[in-house]
């Protein structure tokens, strides 16, 4: 009889272990999950508006949900629509067309330099300041400032001295905001870290795209080491093809990413070829990045 009581009272504590065990288990497991979901990750992939044919265009987002990505790079604006980004009820659109789409705002953009140069237009101090107000609305910390067309500073030391010059004086307000002014441009790395180091701030880096560089001629596995740090953003793009089918090594870029440990938005730009869907060419070149950067 005793051995019968204490082999029932075994039997019942071994249950019990059992079922504290897998409470704990299910418990663990349900913790690690809830992390897995809110941690952040390490990258996310977006697209520019404008290459997505929504430049200006809140529904950008329901396009961005359909392709698969994770967020949109908006543009500022135009000169014909007067930057209209900057208006808070405009802002206030995209905020909610993003959350409706359960998506991100990436990054800002200001194209319009190209053609109204930030190194000769008065209008442009004000853009670009007035930009850093709109990251600040918009929950974002990059705007690309983009200096192409007629806003190129190659041999343009004049230029380049009046952007080093209005960098300073609009600086202190973008640390202030914890906002990075990206400049994308024709410029060597060498080129680029020469502009920050006479800046003098934090808050100017590069925005860096791979193919834009690569069409220079420059090696962009040896300059996305040698920016580092100062590199705020990437560009993900080619021309006329898919990513992958053109002249970027995308597995070495990821190489040299990793080298800076950077984390972060890259943008895919570009990248349809000729006569197909912009909708089906950004799923595969979507499917292709995350493939390639396992996000």
């Amino acid at each position: 009889m005793k051995n019968s009581i204490l082999g029932a009272i075994s039997r019942r504590e071994m249950i019990a272990r059992s079922a504290r065990a897998a409470a704990g288990l299910a418990a663990a497991t349900t913790g690690i999950d809830a992390w897995a979901k809110t941690r952040k990750p390490r990258f996310r992939i977006g697209a520019c508006d404008w290459s997505i044919g929504k430049m200006g265009d809140p529904t950008a987002f329901e396009l961005a949900k359909e392709i698969g990505l994770d967020g949109v790079q908006v543009s500022l604006g135009t000169v014909q629509n007067d930057m209209r980004l900057r208006q808070s009820a405009v802002q206030q659109e995209y905020k909610a067309a993003a959350k409706k789409a359960g998506l991100q705002v990436s990054s800002l953009a200001i194209g319009e330099l190209n053609s109204v140069p930030y190194k000769s237009d008065p209008r442009t101090i004000d853009w670009v300041s007035a930009s850093i107000d709109a990251c600040r609305a918009l929950g974002v910390r990059v705007v690309l400032l983009a200096f192409f067309s007629q806003g190129d500073l190659r041999g343009d030391k004049d230029g380049t001295d009046e952007v080093v010059k209005r960098l300073k004086a609009v600086a202190p307000k973008a640390e202030k905001a914890g906002v990075i002014l990206g400049v994308e441009s024709w410029l060597s790395a060498d080129q680029h870290l020469a502009i920050i180091d006479r800046v003098g701030s934090r808050a100017v880096g590069v925005y860096y795209d791979v193919c834009n560089s690569h069409d220079m001629g420059y090696d962009i596995y040896k300059e996305i080491p040698k920016l580092g740090k100062h590199i705020c953003e990437f560009h993900m793009k080619e021309n006329g093809v898919l990513l992958g089918q053109g002249g970027v090594d995308f597995k070495r870029v990821r190489v040299a990413m990793d080298e800076i440990g950077y984390s972060g938005w890259m943008q895919i730009e570009g990248a349809i070829p000729p006569g197909k869907p912009t909708l089906e060419s950004y799923q595969t070149n979507c499917a292709f990045l995350r493939g390639i950067f396992g996000v």
